[in-house]
């Protein structure tokens, strides 16, 4: 499912427009990004967290060459699902 299916489903179900909902989307997804580019963890109830995470420089080889190399260090943003969500998952 992409942002325009989300939508769409989203227009259905909720009886709006697919543009008001297209606006939507845009909005909770750009609301996201920024509070995890502040570092923030975004809690949603019943459907997961998102948390950001500081990954450290470490040593690594170029694919190509065989080099070592240093990766630099940065931040990853994870997800961790409920628990009503894995319950979906898995039956």
């Amino acid at each position: 499912m992409n942002n325009n299916e989300l939508a769409d489903a989203i227009a259905e179900s909720a009886g709006v427009t697919k543009a008001d909902a297209r606006k939507i989307v845009d909005a909770v997804f750009t609301t996201i990004g920024d509070a995890a580019a502040k570092g923030e963890e975004i809690s949603l109830s019943g459907f997961g967290k998102f948390k950001v995470k500081d990954s450290p420089e470490r040593e690594g080889r170029n694919p190509a060459t065989g080099e070592a190399m240093t990766i630099k260090a940065s931040k990853k943003l994870s997800f961790t699902p409920a628990k009503a969500v894995k319950d979906k998952l898995n039956g």
